[in-house]
């Protein structure tokens, strides 16, 4: 299976399983907006747990705020929203698709160093064993050629979106050759910038309503909110404030499932620090989110660093985290050194200061900010990717299975009495009954307890239990591991001490 059949497969199963459905499906939908269904928003909330639990609960010193998304327009004109906010876009005369300038060259660096990767693969399989990578792809030649010809488009890439220089950008999509996905042609119109944001009207009088914007990122809430937040938690440099909402953007070129939508959720930290120590916090901050991410064992191969060349207005200092999504590494969360730009300009804007008074220093002055900042539909998709897996088990029968962490599974303990009779569902309930206060279990005693195995499989359920005749005389129950299909026989006493051991957040959360 190829990696677009494997991620055709992975949309069509969230769909099916109730974990993704396209929004407005029955008006033949919406582009790029999506709706969470009944397992996809139970592993959301579990991501969501996660990462407050690791950013507010395991630091002191970072608190939690839920802003609004209307706010005054003046915010986004301070921080440089209104006017800066643009992505550039290139129309195909032949097919009149439009496409962001940018995402075309970096898909045209990203097919170059696909050609990097299957020269080593083609090593791999030369060498065998004996096969030395680093030596390999410091002398072979294709390799070598190849990752000039990404390193030269990279380079003028970013010096062009740097310098604003749109013709720049274009004629470097027709020196690299770069041919429209539908039409084939290289007929493109010149680069223009066009601005993300959705904007709407409040008032009640149409003559009184005033243009406002749908908040493109969740940051500027807590920034508005720092001396509210400092003051009132008497907060102390350094300190973070954290929050998830939703963020909206008016994406031309949304695609690839969820990765891209015009509406998103965001888990934003912003950290405030004194002036001059902003890069200490900004290689703590690196390293600690990576810890994060890797704690969930989806695999540290699937993580890198992508260090900005181009750094936005407002930054000294930025990194991605990508992931190994099926359509390749792609940006997962940011860290950014934004300085003091964000506080400086609302102070100007507002009229109202924006510092803090450092007791240690006896002086005054605008923090620094270090920002956290990850998708949460990003997120999900990695985590749902990582765990699709098709397995071919040893009688010739194909399973599809999630192997998603215990702790963000929706479903943790599937309750399965073998037959509905016998007093076998009366003793199933009464299980259930017990432990769904604090475990979210599922009942089910449709059809084979072969097929009811598979179901639950296909939806991610880290636990089955089985309740059968030997249950009513010995009180024990089979537990059916998922990843492995094993079965252990236990008492019913221990089994919410033995289930809550494994789906605890705080295992992962001691190894962040």
């Amino acid at each position: 299976m190829t990696q677009e059949e494997l991620f055709k497969s992975l949309i069509a199963h969230a769909k099916e399983y109730g974990f993704i459905f396209p929004s407005s499906e029955i008006y033949d939908g919406l582009s790029a907006v999506y709706d969470y269904g009944q397992l996809g928003a139970e592993l959301k909330n579990n991501i969501k747990k996660y990462w407050w639990d690791a950013m507010v609960r395991l630091n002191e010193n970072i608190v939690g705020i839920d802003s609004a998304i209307f706010m005054h327009p003046k915010i986004w004109e301070a921080s440089g929203h209104v006017n800066a906010f643009n992505d550039p876009l290139i129309d195909n005369k032949d097919s009149k698709k439009r496409y962001r300038a940018d995402v075309l060259l970096e898909d045209h660096i990203a097919k170059i160093e696909e050609k990097i990767e299957k020269e080593v693969e083609k090593g791999h399989k030369k060498f065998g064993e004996s096969f030395d990578e680093v030596q390999f792809r410091a002398t072979n030649p294709n390799i070598l050629r190849n990752r000039a010809k990404a390193d030269e488009v990279t380079a003028k890439m970013n010096e062009a979106l740097n310098a604003n220089d749109l013709e720049a950008v274009k004629q470097l999509i027709i020196d690299c050759e770069i041919v429209c996905p539908i039409s084939g042609t290289r007929n493109w119109t010149d680069v223009r910038q066009f601005n993300l944001m959705f904007s709407t009207q409040m008032g009640s009088v149409s003559e009184d309503t005033n243009i406002i914007y749908l908040r493109p990122e969740t940051a500027q809430g807590i920034f508005v909110n720092f001396l509210n937040v400092q003051k009132t938690g008497r907060m102390k440099i350094p300190f973070g404030i954290a929050q998830i909402g939703k963020a909206f953007r008016n994406e031309i070129v949304a695609r690839q499932f969820i990765f891209r939508m015009r509406e998103f959720e965001q888990m934003e930290m912003q950290f405030f620090v004194r002036p001059g120590e902003e890069m200490k916090w900004y290689e703590h901050w690196k390293a600690a989110r990576l810890r994060w991410h890797k704690a969930l064992g989806l695999g540290d191969e699937k993580y890198r660093f992508h260090n900005h060349e181009k750094l936005a207005h407002y930054a000294n200092a930025a990194a991605d985290i990508e992931f190994e999504f099926p359509f390749g590494f792609k940006e997962l969360e940011g860290i950014h050194s934004r300085t003091d730009f964000d506080l400086s300009q609302h102070q100007k804007f507002s009229g109202r200061k924006l510092q803090y008074f450092d007791p240690e220093t006896n002086e005054s002055y605008v923090p620094y900010v270090i920002e956290t900042s990850i998708g949460l539909d990003r997120t999900f998709l990695a985590v749902y990717s990582s765990a699709y897996c098709v397995e071919k088990l040893e009688d010739g029968e194909e399973r599809v299975v999630l192997k998603l962490p215990a702790i963000l599974a929706p479903v943790k303990l599937a309750v399965l009495p073998l037959v509905k009779k016998d007093g076998l569902p009366e003793m199933a309930r009464e299980i259930m009954n017990d432990l769904k206060y604090e475990i979210n279990c599922q009942y089910d005693e449709k059809d084979s307890i072969g097929k009811r195995y598979r179901r639950q499989d296909a939806i991610g359920t880290p636990f089955c239990i089985t309740i059968d005749h030997q249950s009513l005389e010995d009180k024990c129950v089979t537990i059916r591991y998922r990843d492995s299909m094993e079965q252990e026989r236990v008492p019913v006493e221990k089994l919410r001490s033995i289930i809550e051991e494994k789906i605890s957040f705080r295992k992962v959360l001691e190894n962040i």
